[in-house]
């Protein structure tokens, strides 16, 4: 948990050109366009069961609770700023472990989801017109819930590059896995990741992209497996924003795992993915004019 403060610190000092505001609470309606209400009374109440609270790996608390309303409303904010602005972030965020009926691996609520299906959702307010979603996670661990989550869906597009063989143990389908071997080095990965963007540019024409920028293919990661040095960290996210910024995409960004011996490294891995976002913005913002 202290990755989130040594994040938010470090942003607050060296990014003071970067506008932090406090997240609200998602609210239960906001929850139920993806998670069953069954699920969500039993989160709020206290009343899941042993087994539910085992495999999510928290106990109950009313604070476990906040924070995942919380970090899930954090990402319906940067979405609907990123809207706005073209580029914004949850300063946490990436749970995509979390399924519509179940949470799992330290995720409650599948925050990309909720943000997702309310994006969509406030669009079709003012549109017929579909609104088509690339959720690109690189998390070094697959996104089951948000696959899951978005399997029968031609509206959500789901990418996951991740080791194959690490948590989960049963992967679920996404639109498009790259299933990645341990100890996986930068130029291979960049080069999956430049051969999924391709895929992505041939399928599926997104309207919005979620980015799920996790540390956790560093090479210093406790639950990694990967070898990805800093850099090679660094050109991914350029890779991405690049990408998107190309076509004109707007993005929001959260920062799913990360895990390293030194938490000092996990933090400075996420603050490189800050300043090459906010060097894709300022790009982007020359360009309009």
């Amino acid at each position: 948990m202290s990755k989130y403060e040594l994040l938010k610190s470090r942003v607050a000092q060296e990014m003071d050109f970067v506008e932090l505001i406090r997240s609200h609470a998602v609210s239960e309606g906001e929850l139920a366009l993806v998670h069953l209400p069954s699920y969500i009374d039993q989160v709020f109440s206290g009343t899941l069961p042993l087994a539910q609270q085992k495999e999510i790996g928290f106990p109950w608390s009313l604070g476990m609770v906040e924070r995942a309303r919380c970090s899930t409303g954090a990402t319906i904010q940067a979405a609907r700023q990123a809207l706005k602005e073209g580029i914004s972030a949850n300063l946490a965020g990436g749970t995509h472990h979390a399924y519509a009926d179940k949470g799992g691996g330290f995720c409650v609520f599948n925050d990309v989801a909720v943000a997702a299906r309310l994006l969509q959702a406030e669009h079709h307010r003012r549109s017929l017109a579909p609104f088509n979603v690339l959720i690109l996670d690189l998390d070094v661990h697959q996104g089951n819930g948000t696959a899951k989550i978005f399997c029968d869906d031609d509206t959500v597009f789901t990418v996951s590059l991740h080791g194959a063989k690490n948590f989960p143990f049963k992967k679920e389908t996404s639109d498009l896995d790259m299933e990645l071997p341990d100890g996986t080095q930068d130029a291979v990965y960049l080069e999956h990741l430049a051969q999924a963007l391709a895929t992505v540019q041939a399928r599926f024409k997104p309207d919005f992209v979620f980015y799920l920028a996790g540390a956790d293919p560093y090479k210093g990661d406790r639950l990694g497996r990967l070898s990805l040095s800093m850099d090679g960290l660094r050109l991914r996210d350029t890779q991405v924003f690049q990408w998107a910024r190309d076509r004109g995409l707007a993005l929001a960004f959260v920062m799913a795992g990360g895990y390293g011996h030194d938490m000092q490294e996990t933090a400075q891995i996420q603050m490189n993915t800050f300043k090459e976002a906010h060097a894709s913005w300022v790009l982007w913002q020359t360009l309009l004019r």
